[in-house]
């Protein structure tokens, strides 16, 4: 039985700053969102920064990978690092978290997203693709695919459409499930006509949060977007942050509870985490309510921490549901 989870996206290294709203609203990045910047913005947002940020291997797809392995399963990542210290530190670090690596590679800078966190814990990010943006549809192949059961895409790539429909093209081709992240609610506006198009032609698992879920289907009423979302997909998911999660599967809803107080360090990692719980579920067999149930419990442990990596004693709190 097949039960490799492949991620598909952008090979980005994570700098973690914590500052003001004054400081935020300066840097020009949206609150809450994803602006595509150059290299020379984030430096000179870098250059304001009160403390030193933290550094970790990065981009949603990977995150979501990462987690899957260090619940015990079997996951793979397909991206493009740059050359030099940073795109060393990036594959070192799927390796040593139990990712399997599809990496390619180019002569240029490793792509890195500034994550500004605020002090309410929300995120919002200044994103450099540099070598990510590189990777030509050409460069994804079969190979890529082969044992997947599920085959696990952010929403970011659409910014590479012709990337996008490759990767979509071929891993329907393999016999994978499809399961598309939206990532942002700028992804979603920026790209709604080609969205609708691979929604309907490609996802079988289709996940967003509420701010996506409005820019997706025009609706504000959890109930409406979560049976919008679900007339589109085999399996649709929309997260409503501390208020828990939904889970619609062929016309049955299901609400999951959310895990903890609601309390939030940062929420960097947050959606990324939650799918790696869900996928991993869904491939071994757990039903739709254990599913969000360990999905909620790795966005939980994840937002306890700045950054999208969960300590040691947060997944032995989340093993403790595989049981």
């Amino acid at each position: 039985m097949k039960k490799v989870i492949v991620g598909i996206g952008s090979a980005l290294v994570d700098i973690l700053a914590h500052e003001t709203e004054a400081f935020l609203h300066r840097s020009g990045a949206i609150k809450g969102g994803m602006t595509l910047v150059d290299n020379a913005i984030i430096e000179d947002v870098l250059s304001g920064l009160k403390s030193s940020p933290s550094v970790v291997p990065g981009g949603s797809a990977c995150n979501t990978m990462i987690g899957i392995a260090r619940l015990g399963g079997a996951s793979r990542f397909v991206g493009k690092r740059g050359a030099g210290p940073m795109g060393v530190f990036f594959e070192t670090g799927l390796v040593e978290n139990g990712v399997e690596p599809h990496l390619l590679h180019s002569f240029s800078r490793t792509g890195r997203v500034l994550s500004i966190i605020t002090p309410d814990a929300q995120r919002s990010m200044l994103t450099y693709l540099g070598a990510s943006s590189e990777i030509q549809p050409e460069e994804i192949a079969d190979t890529h695919f082969e044992g997947a059961a599920v085959v696990h895409i952010e929403g970011y790539l659409l910014f590479n459409p012709t990337l996008m429909l490759q990767s979509l093209s071929l891993a329907k081709r393999s016999g994978a499930r499809i399961s598309l992240d939206l990532s942002s609610f700028t992804v979603v506006e920026s790209n709604k006509a080609l969205l609708d198009r691979i929604v309907d032609e490609f996802v079988d698992i289709l996940i967003a949060n509420e701010d996506e879920a409005r820019a997706f289907t025009g609706h504000t009423d959890e109930r409406r977007m979560i049976e919008s979302l679900s007339s589109r997909a085999e399996i649709a998911v929309l997260k409503v942050g501390s208020r828990g999660s939904y889970i619609s599967q062929q016309g049955k809803t299901h609400r999951v509870e959310p895990v903890g107080d609601g309390y939030a360090v940062d929420t960097t990692g947050a959606g990324d985490l939650w799918a790696s719980g869900f996928l991993f579920g869904l491939v071994n067999g757990y039903s739709l309510e254990k599913c969000g149930k360990l999905a909620s419990a790795c966005g939980y442990e994840v937002c306890q921490v700045v950054g999208a990596g969960i300590p040691h004693d947060g997944w032995e709190r989340i093993r403790k549901l595989l049981v």
